[in-house]
């Protein structure tokens, strides 16, 4: 007998070229305006005096979350990432100061990072959703962090680390939403797939209804 919920010979419609193409996604905290342009500035003139064109093109970004992810599940990532980001408080981010990853970048150094990691720690429960196959796993940033220049050159890390590791740079703001970016795979630019406001709601309470009554 057939379960009465169950219906057969239902046509599957076959997924067309755009539900299927691969975008690059980024989930970020972006600094306000003035100091977004103060470290775009900063960027430019890094750029200009060690011959690294590609630090000034870069916008300045705190990295939470790294994935690749087809078109067709754009709409459900982000209705679940927007649930956890409303939920998620309002918080000062302060910067102060330089760091590296040696041999080959030079980031900005972020001073809180605890908020952060923890907002990073709501996000994990995504990750299946994320994941795009078993090679291609969605990546969690955990050392937060805003680069000024990366993919340096041996003599760029070292004549511009001797430089910033003794310049000062103090700035703070206010992370009040989060940006997920995307490009199409192999392509550069990245767009605004959807703003994710942090609100401090209230997580809203389910229950399981009965099937039977």
């Amino acid at each position: 007998m057939q379960h009465p919920f169950i219906i057969d010979n239902i046509p599957q419609q076959p997924f067309n070229e755009y539900q299927l193409a691969l975008n690059d996604y980024l989930l970020i905290i972006q600094p306000h305006e003035d100091l977004y342009n103060k470290i775009m500035s900063l960027k430019k003139s890094f750029a200009e005096t060690y011959d690294c064109s590609a630090a000034m093109y870069s916008k300045p970004h705190i990295t939470l979350l790294r994935f690749m992810q087809c078109n067709m599940q754009e709409a459900k990532i982000v209705q679940q990432l927007t649930k956890i980001a409303e939920t998620m408080q309002p918080f000062s981010i302060a910067l102060n100061g330089f760091g590296s990853f040696p041999t080959h970048t030079i980031y900005v150094n972020v001073e809180t990072k605890n908020n952060i990691v923890q907002l990073v720690k709501q996000l994990k429960p995504t990750q299946a959703l994320l994941k795009l196959d078993k090679e291609r796993k969605p990546h969690f940033i955990t050392e937060p962090h805003l680069t000024v220049a990366r993919k340096l050159l041996p003599w760029q890390y070292e004549k511009a680390w001797l430089q910033y590791s003794n310049t000062p740079f103090t700035a703070s703001f206010m992370a009040s939403k989060l940006l997920l970016l995307k490009r199409q795979e192999d392509s550069k630019g990245y767009t605004i797939a959807a703003t994710l406001p942090l609100l401090n709601k209230q997580p809203a309470i389910t229950t399981q209804a009965s099937l039977f009554t």
